[in-house]
């Protein structure tokens, strides 16, 4: 008996998939939406595509069942549609990080990822156990509040110079953001040093923290009062 219908009829569908991923806006869109749900108008704005173009790959996006929608009032919004679409998306990054040497030449080309201490998020958790870190999320507020690391505050990267002064010096500060590829963290932690704060990043952020079923919180940001 020839296998070939049935291998002509089960690729294709896997190749759906593949299609779907084929393009650098669409993945974008899928770590985007790995931070929080967003409407077509909020993620033609993060990516600095037209809305038009966006839908197309929101499209393309949903076809494959990669995305889902939900509607709040008047507005459509999109989500992943499930933690397996965002372990795939990191396994994809990963296997590029292992076979694409141009990947460490980019990243290198950005000097604050180098000069940035990591802390690993191993080690994150045993600190947070211990109340020893002062841990701020800096990602933009809507994303902190679908979801983040517990104990974090709230303090968005373009709010971070004007609130720098309310941050505690007696204890060592990690930022973490949208994952290994944000730079919100590195440029909040040179922010930090610079003003004499004892201040590093955390490796991955909010997708790899998730993805690993480690403990999250959700919700707004305590409001932290400081003499």
């Amino acid at each position: 008996m020839s296998h070939r219908p049935f291998k002509d009829r089960i690729y294709p569908q896997f190749a759906r998939i593949a299609q779907a991923l084929a393009s650098e806006k669409r993945l974008e869109l899928l770590d985007l939406l790995a931070q929080a749900p967003r409407n077509v108008d909020a993620l033609a704005q993060e990516t600095g595509m037209s809305v038009a173009n966006t839908s197309q790959h929101l499209q393309a996006l949903l076809a494959a069942r990669l995305v889902e929608t939900h509607r709040q009032g008047t507005r459509v919004y999109y989500s992943l549609a499930g933690d397996d679409v965002l372990r795939l998306w990191l396994a994809l990054r990963t296997v590029a990080e292992s076979r694409l040497a141009e990947i460490d030449v980019i990243a290198r080309d950005f000097g604050e990822r180098d000069s940035a201490p990591h802390v690993q998020r191993d080690d994150l958790e045993r600190l947070l156990n211990n109340g020893n870190v002062h841990l701020i999320d800096v990602r933009p507020r809507i994303e902190f509040e679908s979801g983040h690391l517990p104990g974090a505050v709230s303090i968005p990267a373009e709010e971070l110079p004007d609130r720098i002064e309310s941050l505690p010096r007696d204890l060592p500060i990690i930022a973490y953001c949208r994952g290994e590829y944000c730079l919100f963290a590195d440029e909040a932690v040179a922010l930090l040093r610079e003003h004499g704060f004892q201040a590093s990043r955390l490796a991955g952020g909010w997708p790899e923290w998730r993805v690993e079923d480690r403990v999250i919180e959700s919700g707004p940001s305590p409001v932290i009062r400081r003499a």
